[in-house]
């Protein structure tokens, strides 16, 4: 009697995916590659907003802003103890020629109306008694250090060079700057300025203008520019806006032109 004996059919080895080895099941394959995709979605991005960051960085800082009442302004950045030279020399000349400019006359603001009106200048103690500066001088002179009293001493030089006819309307004066040089620094937050100008002066008499040398050297340093409150006095708003630059003239001499 022969035996037959059934032949055995070799088992299937369970598929593998992606595996040399022990198999995976599909299952946990599948989530390893989405793992994966998003890991490399992920420093994909980190790696283009690091690139955007870098781009940014290099950037030069916006030059042109604009404030509040739709006006745009220049802008650099500059370290705390710096200004830059057209700032310089424009508070520079803008305190001259508050100074020196004389007409008789003040100019305020009533009702949204401006109104014109005699200018009878503000009193200044000197030698003999009193003498006056006008009101825009008096001003302006608030750029000037209070170091050494030198604000209140050149007020009261200012004061005995005030002819009164100016406050009459016989006399009027105005100082026209013809060359400014380039702020020289001499330390830090302190440069020195050339002004060459001219002030001229006309009476009632002379209308053709008598013009004498105004040439001095300026002599400014930074200050911390002061923080206007919402509400203040009115002289108050005016030394706010002339000290906002940062600046104040700490010294003003002859200039020797023989020397440059």
């Amino acid at each position: 009697m022969l035996n037959h004996t059934k032949s055995k059919v070799p088992k299937r080895e369970a598929l593998q995916f992606l595996s040399s080895g022990q198999s995976v099941s599909n299952p946990i394959a599948i989530v390893a590659i989405i793992s994966l995709i998003f890991s490399s979605l992920s420093f994909l991005l980190q790696m283009l907003n690091y690139g955007a960051t870098s781009t940014l960085a290099r950037k030069e800082p916006p030059s042109l802003v604009q404030i509040a009442d739709g006006n745009t302004i220049n802008v650099k950045a500059l370290e705390p103890d710096d200004r830059s030279a057209e700032v310089i020399k424009k508070f520079v000349v803008d305190t001259l020629v508050k100074m020196f400019n004389w007409d008789g006359l003040i100019k305020s603001t009533k009702n949204g109306e401006i109104i014109t009106q005699q200018d009878n200048g503000t009193n200044i103690k000197v030698t003999k008694g009193t003498a006056r500066v006008t009101t825009k001088a008096w001003e302006a002179a608030f750029a000037l250090s209070e170091e050494q009293d030198f604000r209140a001493s050149f007020l009261k030089r200012l004061a005995e060079l005030t002819p009164p006819s100016v406050f009459q309307g016989g006399l009027q004066s105005s100082l026209v700057p013809r060359y400014v040089s380039e702020p020289r620094k001499i330390g830090k937050g302190k440069w020195q300025v050339d002004v060459i100008a001219t002030l001229v002066t006309f009476s009632k008499e002379d209308n053709a203008g008598n013009g004498i040398a105004f040439n001095k050297t300026v002599t400014v340093q930074v200050i911390q520019s002061p923080q206007k409150p919402p509400e203040t006095t009115e002289i108050a708003q005016k030394i706010y806006s002339v000290r906002r630059s940062g600046l104040e003239i700490i010294e003003i001499t002859d200039l020797n032109l023989g020397k440059n």
